[in-house]
């Protein structure tokens, strides 16, 4: 979910003036852009297979084309054409989440599906970039870049508060069309402040330098990049159709992806915390450890509280595992950022488009999700190993 452009330099450390609507806008985009319209398909899954009688491969799919549908807006934000009028395109992209939300409880066909999940996606990857290309100069403005944190708190606190809200209207007897409706006008009413927040003047969006020296360590990074995307999309896609498979879990399914989204809050900042005292390549492998862990309770359990530490465990680090992987790109690459950044994402999301549909075909071929889990907790060990193997020299620790 990371990937904007290096923020503008500007002079001044921590401790400047605080700016909260900046942080304020940023938060709401991150919430609306990638807390509700990237992962409200999660809690609303199960109620949409079972109304329309969706195999697991198809739900796959349709999760798959979100996650491509990012992956284009994250390479096309890049664009020359979007670094002037930033404003406006986030408008417009944020615009554009919430019309595919709602459309979305308009459609019954799987192409239809696919195409308004893969246009979201993209609305997605443009709403995140946009939003935090424009927080983070404001942050550097002012001196204020260590509250970057507080600004993707938005990603975990857009999860929770839709999961709540899903939960909700499903209790109270809303179906799967209601849901995306329901989703879209809460992403319209967070949304609706922002460029408000984001008024005054806006900095020129920072150039590249010229490209020199890369390390040669990096290509083991983007690997684990694009593995730990493998490895985290396939929980985060099925994890409350995989509480819906078992009977005794029932009663954790109003409120798993609720945990998710409370534990991805405050991570970026708790594992910021960790980088800063054990270094990068320790703290990013023990961050996909403890996700690894979760995936493989996620199939492995059929206790509530297993379940729940599944759901901890992987709010917990995607976040926060995403923002280390770029921050590390960034200071281990000596040339021009902005395409490592770009390779990055490119990795990270091929990773995310595999993950779902492959989970989905290879639980419709063993009968459930343990297989393709087990996968992705190995994806996430190899991440975590290759990291660990990169030299002490090199590393941005």
């Amino acid at each position: 979910m990371s990937g904007s452009p290096a923020p503008v330099s500007v002079a001044g450390g921590a401790g400047g003036r605080l700016p909260l609507p900046a942080l304020a806008a940023g938060f709401l985009a991150l919430a609306v852009a990638i807390g509700i319209g990237r992962f409200v398909y999660t809690p609303i899954l199960p109620v949409m297979a079972e109304g329309l009688g969706l195999s697991r491969a198809q739900t796959g799919l349709i999760g798959s084309a979100n996650f491509a549908g990012y992956l284009a807006g994250a390479l096309a934000s890049a664009h020359p054409l979007l670094l002037r009028g930033r404003k406006f395109w986030l408008a417009g992209a944020l615009a554009t989440c919430v019309a595919t939300l709602v459309a979305m409880g308009g459609c019954s066909t799987l192409a239809a599906f696919v195409t308004l999940r893969f246009v979201g996606g993209a609305a997605s990857a443009l709403g995140f970039v946009l939003a935090t290309t424009l927080v983070m100069d404001r942050l550097a403005r002012t001196g204020r870049s260590d509250l970057a944190s507080l600004h993707y708190a938005g990603v975990g606190s857009g999860i929770a508060l839709s999961a709540a809200v899903v939960s909700v209207a499903h209790e109270s007897g809303c179906a799967w069309r209601a849901l995306w409706v329901i989703s879209g006008v809460l992403a319209l009413a967070l949304a609706g402040p922002i460029l408000w927040l984001l008024r005054g003047p806006q900095l020129a969006a920072s150039r590249s330098p010229p490209a020199t020296a890369v390390a040669p360590s990096i290509a083991r990074l983007v690997i684990a990049y694009g593995l730990f995307g493998f490895g985290y999309v396939i929980t985060a896609t099925f994890l409350v159709a995989i509480v819906r498979t078992l009977p005794q879990l029932a009663a954790a399914e109003a409120y798993v992806w609720l945990c998710v989204g409370l534990a991805a809050a405050p991570s970026v900042a708790a594992w910021g915390w960790v980088e800063r005292r054990l270094g990068f390549r320790t703290s990013f492998a023990l961050a996909c450890l403890v996700e690894a862990s979760g995936v493989m309770v996620s199939v492995l359990t059929a206790q509530v509280s297993g379940i729940l530490y599944a759901a901890f465990a992987l709010g917990g680090t995607f976040v926060a595992l995403t923002s280390l992987g770029i921050d590390g790109a960034r200071r281990l690459h000596a040339g021009d950022r902005q395409r490592i950044v770009a390779v990055m994402m490119a990795a990270f999301g091929t990773g995310q488009v595999i993950g779902p549909v492959a989970a989905g075909v290879l639980a419709d071929a063993t009968g459930g999700f343990t297989a393709p889990s087990l996968a992705a907790a190995a994806a996430l060990l190899v991440a975590a190993a290759l990291v660990l193997s990169l030299p002490s020299a090199g590393a941005p620790d």
